[in-house]
């Protein structure tokens, strides 16, 4: 169903979660030497050049989706598997940053009785940069977490992750749509925002 105050209230977090989140994957492989990001104009933070028009929609009706992947050439990097587990990290570990970033706002507006609004877009944006790290994770292809398992495969192992790549946008499919990926992020988002964001808004507040 369309909701338009759940649209407004997690438009500004989704914009910067998706957009850092793919700019930190162009910046990390442009440091370690690789120009196809910036060839392609994704080293930027304009949101226009990260946005992925049907992953968008996903993400701000049914809390899930993905940006467009930032090219990059692993050729270009001195260490192939080290350079490709930094940019495959970089992402996820920018919006863990963020959640701690907005945590702390929350914690501040919460201290000065803040406008409820900018505390709901807080709130909004904290859980779906957690949401977006766990859900990049998983080590499912495309999403970061695959690249990440990739890295720590021994070479012969490479052919088989090519070939399972193949299959596994069905699977991903398969998985939002009978909730699986809920009954994967729920447990460790929850453990994310009982352990972490709630101590750290104590210590804040």
């Amino acid at each position: 169903m369309f909701d338009l105050s759940r649209i407004v209230l997690t438009l500004p977090g989704i914009l910067v979660a998706i957009t850092l989140h793919e700019f930190a994957h162009a910046y990390t492989a442009y440091l370690l030497g690789d120009p196809t990001s910036k060839h392609y104009g994704r080293l930027t933070i304009n949101p226009i050049s990260h946005i992925d028009v049907f992953g968008f929609l996903m993400l701000m009706l049914a809390g899930f989706g993905w940006a467009k992947p930032v090219p990059i050439n692993p050729n270009y990097f001195k260490k192939r598997k080290l350079g490709t587990l930094l940019v495959s990290i970089a992402g996820p570990a920018t919006n863990i940053l963020l959640a701690l970033i907005f945590t702390i706002l929350l914690g501040l507006q919460l201290r000065n009785g803040g406008n409820s609004l900018v505390i709901s877009i807080i709130e909004y944006s904290i859980f779906i940069n957690i949401g977006l790290a766990i859900f990049n994770l998983l080590p499912i292809p495309p999403l970061d977490g695959s690249k990440v398992l990739l890295a720590f495969l021994p070479d012969r192992f490479e052919n088989y992750y090519y070939q399972y790549q193949k299959y596994s946008h069905v699977l991903l499919l398969l998985l939002l749509v009978f909730n699986g990926i809920d009954l994967i992020l729920t447990p460790i988002m929850n453990w994310s925002v009982n352990n972490i964001v709630v101590r750290l808004l104590y210590l804040i507040y």
